[in-house]
């Protein structure tokens, strides 16, 4: 279920004539008309005659603009691939261009088995970025296809960089592997299709991959959160014949001094329920299980990284489908914990599942608790389709845009108006789960906050991330961003991680 191909990471340096691949991926930018190579590893007059070529093919070296020619004597490689930098001039080009570029050119070249990536990379960092970008955009998904692709998938990839012999680029060139491969594995999960991804075989695919991990995954099957009264869980998916499930996933280092929870939403296909959403597009539903992927593969690079903090995960797996056991809209629920809710639309059923998990995470009394869910289309209506929203204490909050801007991800900061709180009251339970319908998104993040714990009387830090619109891509490829599962919010949250280990 989660398979996608490894990829190997490598660097040398600028002197590339003796090293064989099967492509040469060169950056290129457009100033005052003229086509230029970035920081070009040919010499000058192979380099000239490739820019000429460029310019008058018309190229316009435009970002995820890809142009192969024919192999050159000055490489051994047996093509040269020409990926548009998007920029005016190299002042203009940051580590996330950079990264977009390397992803947008190993998604495109196709069927490559190796290649040289000669992009602006003197420093560790620059280096960092591109090999990041490569891991990110060598993505394919073949699970379900009765004929695999034949031609190989990218599956050696070399840096050139001039910071090759630094001591610190090994590190960086790992880290940038597990970012890609948690990634990867996170599209894989989003990708597969509800027959044959559900709450059962979700949490047995998170005990398989987590064998070679130092994680404990513990699974609560529906006759424990029948009994433990996990009301949020058991109401969503009790429609399906596929029972619900809670996995909790520890990553518990010696020498942690700080603990993180995180709360996943994994609605592993959402009908609405009795609330049943229309028929159109209905099928990307598959993807509403996006939050708790996405935490899966954050503990997972969490310990493959080996940072000294605890991480919890919690994912919150249901099927939100009609039928004799559905729960009716009107209906009451009892949320772990104690607190009821009346549910008022059967289609506002992620709030319900992740209630459990922010009481559950709660009772450990953690330094933070982190949720992310592909929550409302209010999401897209306000930020659009690339951007999360970001909502909760105001600190924590900050820190996770902050971390988001540093990687390169998408996010933007949202109020929780207090005057919110009044629309979700209830006339017969201790709330409902829908609220103002303007500013929704926000609404759902109120309602969230009435599940988050407090240890002496204070409020455990929350924040709560809504990335319905980024999870899944259905437009068309960009950059290292693919179509379908994108991985998205992962690279964030395990960077939120690296700095919450050394507060």
């Amino acid at each position: 279920m989660i398979n996608s191909s490894d990829l190997k990471l490598t660097a040398i340096g600028t002197d590339i004539k003796r090293k064989n691949a099967d492509a040469l991926v060169l950056g290129i930018y457009k100033s005052d008309e003229k086509v230029h190579i970035a920081e070009s590893v040919l010499d000058p007059q192979t380099t000239a005659e490739l820019e000429k070529s460029l310019a008058d093919m018309g190229v316009g070296a435009k970002a995820d603009e890809l142009t192969r020619l024919p192999a050159v004597e000055a490489s051994k490689a047996k093509y040269v691939a020409f990926i548009g930098l998007g920029v005016d001039s190299l002042q203009e080009l940051t580590d996330e261009k950079l990264r977009r570029a390397a992803g947008s050119a190993a998604r495109q070249l196709g069927s490559v088995k190796s290649a040289l990536f000669a992009l602006p990379a003197a420093t560790v960092a620059r280096a960092a970025a591109v090999a990041e970008g490569i891991a990110l955009g060598s993505y394919r998904f073949e699970n379900f296809r009765s004929e695999k692709n034949e031609k190989p998938a990218l599956s050696d990839a070399i840096v050139v960089t001039a910071a090759s012999a630094d001591k610190q680029l090994p590190a960086a060139l790992k880290r940038a592997a597990v970012l890609g491969r948690a990634v990867r594995a996170t599209r894989d999960l989003i990708n597969t299709p509800a027959n044959a991804l559900y709450p059962e075989s979700f949490a047995n695919a998170v005990k398989d991959y987590a064998k070679s991990l130092p994680l404990k995954v513990t699974v609560y099957d529906e006759k424990r959160l029948a009994k433990d009264g996990f009301g949020g869980l058991m109401g969503v998916g009790g429609g399906s014949e596929r029972a619900p499930r809670l996995v909790k996933v520890e990553y518990s280092p010696a020498k942690a001094s700080k603990h993180l929870a995180l709360v996943g939403k994994g609605i592993t296909f959402d009908t609405g329920g009795i609330s049943l959403k229309p028929a159109a597009g209905m099928h990307a539903m598959k993807s509403d299980m996006s939050g708790a992927a996405a935490m899966f593969q954050t503990v997972a690079g969490v310990a493959e990284l080996g940072l000294d903090l605890k991480v919890t995960a919690w994912l919150c797996l249901a099927e939100n489908m009609p039928g004799g056991r559905s729960t009716r809209p009107g209906d009451v629920i009892t949320i772990y914990g104690g607190k009821t809710v009346e549910v008022l639309n059967t289609d506002a059923e992620g709030r319900l599942v992740l209630a459990d998990g922010l009481v559950a995470a709660s009772e450990e009394k953690p330094d933070a608790i982190i949720d992310i869910a592909t929550l409302t289309g209010a999401q897209m209506l306000a930020l659009g389709l690339r951007t999360a929203g970001v909502m909760g204490d105001e600190a924590l909050r900050d820190e996770l845009v902050s971390a988001s801007d540093e990687v390169g991800e998408l996010a933007w900061p949202m109020p929780l108006p207090e005057d919110l709180r009044a629309s979700i009251d209830s006339q017969v339970a201790d709330l409902a789960n829908i609220g103002e319908r303007m500013g929704g998104m926000m609404t759902a993040a109120v309602f969230l906050r009435e599940f988050v714990g407090k240890v002496d009387e204070t409020p455990i830090p929350w924040a709560h991330i809504d990335f319905a619109g980024p999870a899944f891509n259905e437009a068309s490829a960009w950059g290292y961003t693919p179509k379908n599962g994108t991985g998205s919010q992962v690279r964030t949250l395990i960077g939120f991680a690296e700095r919450f280990a050394t507060r």
